[in-house]
């Protein structure tokens, strides 16, 4: 009697299962997910549920900034100060790991979910995160979707006729270039462009503009194409030693909202480059 018992319990508690148990990983999965950071965004938007999102950052609908700024407009704005968050009673919040210090400790006193999302600079990273944050938000199928439309727009960039040149550098308003160990240097990488010797390593640093021209990459990479010297930053970029030696076939535009933050904007960075290198090559 008493084994039929334990049997019946056993029994009873697989059929409860059947109708209300989850594993893990579902029960914990966070319902309502508050971003404070524009690359956090694009992973929420991307690989979250839309019902579990209640607010992206001020920055998540900046098409200069973000690859899905037009399906982040359908998303509550929210503001950068904590006291925000407790009407919105986030179950998980998502900042940028060196964003707002302050702000992140008064996070965590009120008793939030704090995750930070580090800044990626290889590929690499950029896979293990989109795996991290999906399976964090309980969507590990939406991580490998991603991470497969990700794989196939890169080979779509590998597949592309490539330039015989291929030294590029990165160059910003008054000459701070932005060095391979770089999510920016990865993405050229991937397209087949390299620093020219004698370069700044690692992060980058500032080039003076007689070095430049030393140095003499093949193209010269711009987050803008700048025309006007209406600063003293583009006073560099609009010289005319410059503009001699690099007139607009000869400078790539590399937007901003490709090299930011990793995730979805990989798979437009890759398309993008891929027409880039197709152009370069049919202008040699």
């Amino acid at each position: 009697m008493r084994l039929l018992t334990v049997i019946g319990g056993v029994a009873l508690a697989l059929f409860g299962c059947a109708g209300v148990c989850m594993p893990a990983a579902a029960a914990d999965s966070p319902q309502r997910i508050a971003s404070f950071n524009v690359c956090a965004d694009q992973l929420a938007v991307a690989l979250a549920d839309p019902g579990q999102i209640v607010g992206l950052s001020p920055y998540a609908s900046n098409r200069t900034l973000s690859v899905v700024a037009d399906q982040a407009r359908g998303f509550p704005r929210l503001a950068l100060q904590a006291e925000a968050m407790v009407p919105l009673a986030p179950d998980l919040v998502l900042v940028g790991s060196w964003d707002r210090p302050l702000t992140q400790r008064m996070l965590r006193a009120l008793g939030f979910r704090v995750v930070g999302v580090d800044v990626v600079s290889d590929l690499a990273a950029a896979i293990t995160q989109i795996r991290t944050i999906a399976n964090l938000f309980g969507q590990p199928a939406r991580g490998e979707a991603l991470i497969a439309e990700i794989a196939a727009a890169r080979q779509r960039l590998a597949a592309a006729p490539r330039p015989k040149a291929s030294s590029a550098l990165l160059v910003g308003n008054a000459g701070y270039t932005v060095g391979p160990d770089s999510l920016a240097g990865a993405l050229l990488r991937e397209a087949g462009l390299a620093p020219p010797i004698g370069a700044p390593a690692g992060y980058g640093g500032y080039v003076p503009l007689e070095k430049l021209i030393v140095l003499r990459p093949d193209f010269l990479v711009l987050a803008s194409m700048i025309e006007t010297p209406d600063g003293q930053g583009a006073l560099y970029l609009t010289h005319p030693a410059l503009r001699a030696l690099y007139p607009p076939e000869k400078r790539i535009v590399l937007p901003s909202r490709f090299t930011l933050c990793a995730g979805p904007s990989l798979i437009a960075a890759f398309d993008y480059l891929a027409d880039v290198v197709t152009r370069l090559a049919a202008w040699e």
